[in-house]
């Protein structure tokens, strides 16, 4: 209580001396820590997805016939006859029958050493889809195959499934939120601004909206898209989907703040000088709550995130040779299947630890925002 109580009246001493409100905003959020541990997981996770070809060792389609469910591989620093390696190496394997399941194992066939290196020639691909290059961040010498999170049942890399993955599930949630956001601004806008029979006709039809199961709802929505269309298609379709569906909480934050701001001096003033409504609404309201906004944003995405993640798992969202989290965690709808190959369920941690840094981050910016929340 003491610390907060010396925190607030840092921050009126320094409002009086002219410090700015981002200032202000900014001190306050370096302050949250699980904010600034998000902030961080956040800038992590779109550097891999932008860079993803780059860290991916195999192109996410390309399958190994001979490393069919192959469990993640053991870096060593060790070998079997304890001699010490400063570069880190991974054993080749040898399958072999287990005559007890049936099931194809692999061992470690320590005669095969095989060094991880760094910078080495791979798969092309064009950085940024401009520059035509072959290089990745690491992989093993020719001949050995690294498959740090082990193969799928058709022997494609997991690790670099999922690096891939990472682009489709997290930028759907930046293009579905900025949608959601036009959206939600200019309906709650127009509701708040207005008001009267506006804003009774839009409050019924958003009160609609949100009485409707949203899961049932998209399953509809999913599947009447035509199963012939392209993996582009249905990768805006669902976007779009999951954008027509995620702007009403938006709208009513709008409509709460243009009620609040609308009888207040400045906007007042503005009326009186002749500002048009279209001036007044983007010059003064908007930017009057503009951070509100952002934070409404932040804590949006997740549910953008999980809704194509559940969406792709039941199998009616993106479909392969796409690929997302959603689509990789199909191979785990079978018990028996995540029962015996366990590294599966890999993505699902991904999609946690996304979802759990928008949430921090929201959180750490509603904090910083409005002081007195917390």
């Amino acid at each position: 209580m003491i610390d907060q109580a010396m925190e607030r009246q840092l921050e009126s001493a320094e409002a009086a001396s002219g410090a700015s409100q981002l200032k202000m905003i900014v001190r306050r959020f370096r302050r949250h820590r699980l904010g600034m541990f998000g902030l961080v997981m956040i800038a992590i996770f779109y550097t891999i997805a932008i860079f993803a070809d780059t860290i991916a060792p195999y192109d996410p389609l390309q399958r190994f016939s001979t490393a069919i469910h192959r469990p993640p591989q053991r870096i060593h620093f060790v070998d079997a006859e304890g001699n010490f390696s400063w570069r880190p190496f991974v054993y080749g394997s040898k399958s072999q029958l287990d005559m007890q399941t049936f099931q194809r194992v692999y061992v470690e066939d320590t005669s095969k050493k095989h060094y991880i290196r760094f910078f080495v020639r791979g798969y092309p691909y064009k950085l940024f889809g401009l520059f035509p290059t072959d290089i990745h961040l690491f992989g093993v010498d020719e001949g050995g195959t690294l498959f740090l999170f082990g193969t799928d049942q058709l022997g494609r890399d997991m690790f670099s499934r999922i690096i891939h993955g990472a682009r489709i599930s997290l930028s759907i949630g930046l293009v579905g939120v900025l949608i959601s956001l036009v959206i939600g601004v200019l309906v709650g806008g127009i509701s708040g601004y207005f008001g009267g029979v506006v804003d009774e006709v839009t409050q019924r039809v958003i009160e609609t909206l949100r009485s409707i199961p949203q899961i049932p709802l998209w399953l509809g929505l999913s599947a009447a898209l035509p199963p012939d269309w392209s993996p582009l298609k249905v990768y805006f379709a669902i976007t779009i989907i999951l954008s027509l569906l995620g702007w009403t909480y938006v709208a009513r934050v709008t409509r709460s703040k243009f009620i609040a701001l609308r009888e207040e001096d400045f906007i007042v003033a503005a009326r009186a000088i002749g500002c048009t409504t279209s001036r007044v609404i983007l010059r003064h309201l908007i930017p009057a709550f503009a951070s509100y906004i952002i934070v409404a944003a932040t804590l949006a995405i997740p549910g953008m995130i999980l809704g194509e993640t559940a969406l792709s798992f039941l199998g009616i969202g993106l479909r392969p040779p796409v690929v997302s989290w959603g689509v990789l965690l199909q191979q785990a709808q079978n018990i028996a299947a995540v029962n015996t190959y366990p590294w599966l369920m890999l993505p699902a941690p991904f999609v946690i630890l996304a979802v759990l840094a928008f949430n921090f981050v929201g959180d750490a910016l509603r904090d910083a925002i409005d002081p007195y929340s917390q």
